[in-house]
């Protein structure tokens, strides 16, 4: 930036480090001066003076060097640029697919470089805490077998190998699993992994995890380890102090207060189960929701009764719009209670339900009846958009909380068959074993997430190690032996040759300094993201390629789909 005072000119010179207000006066040397006014916006300058003290009253606190500025005698236009499409500073208006095309000039933005100094600083924490840790940084193959089972896997066609792929990673998870085999005790890595699937604010096509991997190691190990980062890192980085052990929620206790398994403990607005008091209830939507196991269950909102009719239609439409039937609710006033279903329910039913939701005067109760996942995930979504609605979501408050006891398989009816909550090495917890053959739907994993303020920032399980128990979990994912050896017979063979006990974890690291930093998107601490839909706009990728290489892979495009 230029100023022109008339026989004064200030110049804003920016670098990584910060600004530093540079001064061309005439009286200091008339032919510097002069060659300043040719100065614009961006252009690449090397300059020599003297660092002075500002005149009392000029200082700038906003900025490191705002009490100096530096007379100018020697100027040198290294380089010079063009009009910016927007400007290099915090606070730009130019739309997201403007700053992506010139990424190259974003991240000249300030805070973009505060961003990916966060990320480099967390880069070497994290090595530095490990190898303190007695764990080796061992480099997995960006090149494997494809092992599709969950996300979509990124193919790379073989030149050497006709009609063969390799697969990018979506996670090391049986390299890492292999190296305990191979007597590396204690292993992680910062790596890259892919994923094939839609793209959200949080998530990226390509994005870094740190994988970690311990042997003879149960769940407190991993955890334990893993607070013990956690807490440098933010003390580090954050100046901000973050006490383990961290708390602990089943997974069922995180859904039936929260509805979530990332749950934002930051703010209360917590469910009850109401189930009980409407069972026998002579409204049908209540009593046969319960008698065929499903819940009827809400929470109540301070100070809310006085929500309009049109409020709280359009509180039901949205809970429509996530599946729910529609949505009861109740306004609790010192001398009744308002209840939107209150011609088919009993007085008494309705002072049961408000007793259960702990419901005071001038409460507004909320509530939802189905089945126990979908009734508890519908409240969850309502809950935190009550949460933001009331702002009651506190700002600078970090609450970490480990989630434990994870279903170990959930039933697709879209595919007819168990599917992996976590992922197929993850162990059943060990007094479930025996319901694997009996109802492995009940079973549970010894799996657990970190959740931060409702964001999930570190997963991790103990492994299967045992070369049986593994066939059998392929088994009732409905992967046949014929199938299991062909995409990971190399890992079942290996689990014969003395595998130790292990376990481990995976963090989000994009996700996590996002956090870090405040920002919205992971786009925001990424260097060069993709688009919300998979594209680089600053070098245009995916693009075509020859046909010459095409050749080469033996690979021929099909025609555009008719569908």
């Amino acid at each position: 930036m230029r100023r022109d005072l008339g026989g004064v000119i200030f110049i804003d010179l920016r670098d990584r480090y910060g600004k530093t207000q540079v001064v061309f006066a005439p009286q200091h040397h008339e032919q510097t001066y002069e060659a300043a006014k040719a100065l614009r916006s961006e252009y690449v300058i090397s300059v020599t003076g003297k660092v002075e003290r500002r005149p009392t009253g000029t200082e700038n606190p906003d900025i490191p060097t705002g009490e100096v500025d530096v007379v100018i005698t020697e100027l040198a236009i290294l380089n010079k640029a063009e009009t910016p499409p927007f400007p290099i500073e915090d606070k730009v208006e130019a739309n997201e697919e403007t700053r992506l095309k010139y990424r190259y000039l974003d991240l000249r933005r300030p805070i973009l470089q505060r961003n990916l100094l966060v990320r480099h600083r967390a880069y070497q924490i994290t090595r530095a805490y490990y190898d303190k840790h007695n764990f080796i940084e061992v480099e997995t193959p960006v090149l494997m077998k494809s092992t599709p089972e969950g996300a979509r896997d990124f193919l790379v066609p073989s030149r050497f190998h006709s009609g063969k792929f390799y697969a990018l990673p979506q996670s090391p998870q049986t390299y890492k699993q292999i190296l305990m085999v191979a007597g590396y005790d204690r292993y992680f890595q910062i790596v890259k992994c892919f994923r094939d699937e839609d793209q959200r604010a949080d998530r990226q096509l390509e994005f870094t995890q740190i994988d970690v991997e311990m042997s003879f190691a149960d769940e407190l190990d991993v955890q334990t380890t893993t607070e013990g980062l956690i807490a440098e890192l933010w003390q580090q980085i954050l100046h901000v102090r973050v006490e383990p052990p961290f708390s602990r929620m089943t997974y069922k206790d995180a859904m039936e207060k929260y509805g979530s398994d990332k749950p934002d403990t930051r703010f209360g607005l917590e469910f009850s189960d109401c189930s009980t008091a409407v069972a026998n209830s002579g409204f049908r939507v209540f009593s046969e929701t319960v008698k065929k196991g499903g819940v009827v269950a809400g929470f109540s909102v301070p100070g809310l009764a006085s929500y309009t009719r049109n409020q709280l239609d359009g509180l039901t439409d949205y809970v429509k719009s996530l599946g729910a039937g529609g949505l009861v609710y109740m306004k609790v006033q010192a001398d009744r209670i308002e209840c939107s279903v209150e011609k088919f329910v009993a007085p008494e039913e309705v002072k049961a339900m408000a007793n259960a939701l702990k419901a005071k005067p001038g409460d507004l109760c909320l509530l939802v009846s189905g089945p126990w996942q979908k009734a508890y995930t519908i409240l969850g979504a309502l809950r935190l958009e009550m949460a933001e609605r009331q702002k009651l979501i506190p700002e600078g408050k970090w609450n970490f909380l480990w989630v434990t006891d994870f279903p170990l398989l959930e039933y697709s009816e879209e595919e007819k068959r168990f599917v992996a909550v976590h992922h197929p090495f993850t162990s059943p917890k060990l007094e479930d074993v025996a319901l694997l053959d009996s109802d492995p739907g009940k079973a549970r994993a010894r799996a657990y997430d970190l959740v931060l303020n409702g964001n999930e920032v570190a997963g991790g399980s103990i492994r299967i190690y045992d070369s049986t128990l593994q066939s059998k979990m392929f088994s009732l994912l409905g992967i046949g032996p014929d199938e299991a050896k062909s995409k990971f017979g190399f890992m079942l063979d290996a689990f014969k040759y003395g595998a130790p006990p292990h376990g481990g974890i995976a963090y989000g690291f994009d996700r996590m300094i996002m956090l870090m930093t405040g920002q919205s998107s992971i786009r925001d601490v990424i260097a060069f993201p993709k688009t919300s839909s998979g594209i680089s706009l600053m070098d245009d990728s995916p693009s075509n390629v020859d046909q010459r290489q095409l050749d080469e892979l033996h690979i021929r495009l099909k025609g555009p789909s008719t569908k």
